[in-house]
């Protein structure tokens, strides 16, 4: 995947086949427009293009913009994107000043003058430009003037659920870490540096990789003990992730760690990725170590019990 940070250096193509959006959390529903545009250009010999902008729209037009959150930071959403075989990603910047450009005005000098657009994509509930006037109809008005044809595509269905990014954020706010990872297609996921904890988890036997995480932005699950699956330099354990206030030993702030099953390497400062795979439990307070020690055993018996099924 070729990525552009300015859409002038992007070089026309033969049969340019487009979709345009933020996709936050590439969800089924975002998949299944990826998998229909990549199709499209291979049957007619030409090339994949994303378009999507940075910061997200929503941080730039939104007065309580430290109030949003995202499923995905931005290199976990390009990661899934080059894994989906698009050719060609643009990231336009997105300004206020860019936010009053109208539907028209960006079809014709974005998508028709840079592009060359011969096919646009677009999700079932699409729309663009300011204040999110165009639409479909729109669209397929414009396309017949300047030449491209569009192709809306229906939601995708999860549980009778129509899959969106809303719903995910919802779903993993509520704890419904299953529902989530359904909608996404995949498992939800927390990327962070590991920094130097407390050590009481070592003390009674359960040592924790707590991680920092530095994007502000990212969407933190509900608090909980969640099974795990753990990348650590490209290699994957299982383990038992925790993210909540650690009641018992009265920590100040949220904290994510994990404790990773039959592990004993220093890792303090490299990168991990903690896949979240099923929520077992709400955090709660112990009486003292002793218990929470007691709690933590049974929960990696019933841990270990999961990734066995």
């Amino acid at each position: 995947m070729k990525i552009y940070q300015n859409i002038n250096d992007f070089p026309k193509v033969g049969f340019a086949v487009v979709t345009v959006g933020t996709f936050d959390g590439l969800h089924l529903g975002h998949q299944k427009i990826i998998r229909r545009m990549t199709e499209l250009a291979k049957e007619n010999s030409g090339e994949s293009i994303l378009v999507t902008f940075d910061p997200h729209p929503r941080l730039v037009v939104n007065s309580n913009s430290h109030e949003i959150k995202f499923i995905n930071t931005i290199k976990r959403k390009f990661d899934l994107l080059n894994k989906l075989g698009i050719d060609h990603l643009i990231i336009i910047p997105f300004t206020k000043e860019f936010a009053q450009t109208s539907s028209e005005d960006f079809i014709i000098n974005y998508l028709v003058k840079n592009i060359g657009t011969k096919k646009l994509i677009v999700g079932y509930d699409h729309h663009f430009g300011r204040d999110r006037e165009g639409n479909y109809q729109k669209l397929h008005q414009l396309g017949e003037n300047y030449g491209f044809d569009v192709e809306e595509i229906s939601a995708q269905y999860i549980d009778d659920i129509a899959v969106s990014s809303t719903k995910i954020r919802k779903a993993l706010m509520d704890g419904d870490i299953k529902l989530a990872n359904k909608m996404l297609g995949y498992n939800y996921s927390i990327t962070g540096i590991v920094v130097e904890g407390n050590k009481i988890g070592r003390s009674i036997g359960f040592p924790t990789a707590n991680i920092e995480i530095e994007d502000k932005y990212k969407l933190i699950a509900a608090g909980g003990v969640y099974a795990c699956k753990v990348d650590v330099n490209g290699k994957i354990y299982h383990g038992m992730g925790n993210i909540g206030t650690r009641p018992t030993i009265g920590i100040n702030g949220l904290v994510t760690e994990v404790h990773i099953f039959d592990f004993d390497k220093e890792i303090y400062g490299q990168e991990i990725t903690i896949y979240f795979v099923d929520r077992i439990r709400d955090e709660k307070k112990f009486s003292g170590l002793e218990e929470l020690k007691s709690q933590l055993e049974n929960d990696r018996i019933y841990v270990k019990s999961l990734f066995q099924q």
